[in-house]
C-alpha cells in the first residue's frame, strides 16, 4: 500500500512529535513514523529535568536563554506534563564558591530568577539535604514528563490532520534524482510512503537514518544511566553547583526521585554496555546531596543515549574525564540539499526543554522548502488535556504506554477509555 503525503517526520520523540504539530497547525500534510511506541528513544529515557536555564547559563548564555524561555511557554501551554517543583543548585563545602558566583551573575544577566539562600535555610526546605552544604540558589527548575508530553503533541498533530502511525520502523528509502522518492515502513504500518519532504528526528539514530538515503554524518551519542528510588519527601529538583560531572542531579517525581547521570561514549545506542560503576556513582554522588537515598533500592533503572552531532561535540571542552561532557545541548539543523538530497533534513542535538522552540524552527525550514507562508502558533495553544492529567494518561496508552522517566506519574489507564472522555 503507498500512503502520500506532503511532510514525513522519521522519529517520534518530542522534537519529532513537536514538529508533526507544528506543520499540522500550520495547515501542511504530514504523518509521522515511530519504530517503537511514541518518546521510546532518548525523550522518554531522560532524567526528566525542565530547564530554567541555570545549569547552562554561565558557560551557554545562548541556551540558557532559550531554555527559561521555554519553561516559561510549557507552563503555559502543557502544565500537567510538568511538576513546578522549583530547583536549588546547592554548593558543598568542597565545591568552589567562585563557581557559585558565577552561575549566580550570569542567571541574574540572563533573565533567571536566582535567589541566594544559607544551608540552614536550604536544609528548612529540603529537611534531609546534607549537613555539608554552605548555600544555595533557588531557581525555576521543575520535573517534565516526556511520556505525556510526547503523546499531547502527538494528539494536537492528528487534531490538525496529521497521521501519526507508531510500532512503524523505516526499513528502506529509495533516491531518484536527487530527491527521496520512497520510503519504506515495516511493522505494523507496513506502506510505501511518498513525501514532498522527509525530515528525520531520530536522536541518536539520525546518522542511521541519514546513511539510508546516502548521506553521511557522524553522530557521537553519550549514555547516561538514571535510577528512580523510593523517596517522596523532595520537593525542589537538587542540582550539583559545580562542572557537570557524574551524579549532580536528584529530581522528584512524585513519590520517588531519580538520581542522574553519567556521560560515556557510545558506539551503537541500541548495544552499549551498561555497567554498575555507573549505578554505584550514582548512589555515592548524589547521596553527597541527599543522604537518605544512599543505597535504597532502585525501582527502575535505565540508560539513555543524548542525540550529540560529532562536528558540534568537537568543539567543547570535556570534563578531563574522557567523558566529552559538554555543557551545552544545541540543536543543529542538517540540510541535506548540500549533500545532493533536495528534499530531506535532519535534526540532531537539542534539549528535551526546547523541544518546541526546535520544532518550530524545523517546520519554519520545511515551509520555506514547500512555500507555505504561515507561522508557528504552538506556543499560544495548549496541548491537548494540558490541564487535566487523567486524559494526558489516556494519551499515553493511546500512542503505546509511559516510558521509563515518567513511569511513576503516568497513572495505568488499563479500562481503555477514550481518550476523548
Amino acid at each position: 500500500m503507498t500512503h502520500d503525503t506532503t511532510v514525513l517526520v522519521i522519529g517520534g520523540g518530542a522534537t519529532g512529535v513537536g514538529t508533526a504539530r507544528d506543520l499540522a497547525m500550520r495547515g501542511v500534510d504530514v504523518t509521522l513514523v515511530e519504530r517503537g511506541a511514541l518518546a521510546s528513544g532518548t525523550s522518554g529515557r531522560s532524567h526528566g529535568l525542565l530547564h530554567s536555564g541555570a545549569r547552562y547559563a554561565e558557560a551557554d548564555p545562548e541556551g540558557a536563554v532559550e531554555c527559561i524561555e521555554e519553561n516559561e511557554i510549557l507552563r503555559e501551554i502543557a502544565d500537567g506534563c510538568l511538576n513546578d517543583t522549583g530547583g536549588l543548585f546547592v554548593q558543598l563545602e568542597e565545591d568552589d564558591p567562585d563557581y557559585f558566583e558565577e552561575k549566580l551573575a550570569a542567571c541574574r544577566e540572563h533573565g533567571i530568577s536566582a535567589e541566594v539562600i544559607s544551608g540552614d535555610e536550604a536544609r528548612e526546605r529540603v529537611p534531609d539535604l546534607s549537613d555539608d552544604v554552605v548555600q544555595a540558589m533557588d531557581v525555576p527548575d521543575a520535573a517534565i514528563y516526556p511520556s505525556r508530553l510526547s503523546a499531547a503533541n502527538a494528539e494536537s498533530a492528528t487534531e490538525h490532520g496529521a497521521t501519526v502511525l507508531t510500532h512503524a520502523p523505516v526499513e528502506a528509502i529509495t533516491v531518484s534524482d536527487g530527491e527521496i522518492s520512497s520510503i519504506e515502513v515495516g511493522g505494523e504500518a507496513n506502506k510505501t510512503i511518498e513525501a514532498d519532504y522527509v525530515v528525520n528526528t531520530t536522536g541518536p539514530w539520525a546518522d542511521e537514518i541519514g546513511a539510508m538515503a546516502g548521506v553521511d554524518f557522524e553522530m557521537k551519542p553519550t549514555r547516561g544511566v538514571m535510577l528512580s528510588v523510593e523517596y517522596d519527601d523532595l520537593d525542589p529538583v537538587l542540582n550539583r553547583c559545580r562542572e557537570p560531572d557524574d551524579g549532580d542531579i536528584i529530581i522528584p517525581h512524585e513519590r520517588e526521585v531519580v538520581l542522574g547521570t553519567t556521560s560515556v561514549q557510545v558506539n551503537d545506542p541500541d548495544d552499549h554496555p551498561e555497567e554498575q560503576w555507573e549505578v554505584d556513582k550514582m548512589y555515592e554522588e548524589c547521596a553527597k546531596m541527599l543522604p537518605p537515598v544512599e543505597g535504597r533500592e532502585a525501582v527502575r533503572t535505565w540508560w539513555g543515549c543524548r542525540p550529540l552531532y560529532a562536528p558540534d561535540e568537537a568543539n567543547r571542552t570535556d570534563s578531563g574525564k574522557g567523558d566529552e561532557r559538554g555543557i551545552s545541548r544545541d540543536f543543529v539543523l542538517l540540510d541535506h540539499a548540500e549533500d545532493g538530497v533536495e528534499n530531506f533534513a535532519s535534526v540532531v542535538g537539542g534539549k528535551l526543554t526546547t523541544y518546541r522552540l526546535m520544532a518550530e524552527a524545523t517546520a519554519d525550514h520545511i515551509c520555506a522548502f514547500l512555500g507555505v507562508d504561515a507561522a508557528s502558533t504552538t506556543a499560544d495553544h495548549p496541548l491537548p488535556g494540558a490541564s487535566d492529567p487523567n486524559k494526558l494518561d489516556r494519551l499515553v496508552k493511546k500512542y503505546g504506554g509511559a516510558q521509563p522517566t515518567d513511569a511513576s506519574v503516568v497513572t495505568d489507564q488499563s479500562s481503555g477509555a477514550s481518550a476523548d472522555d
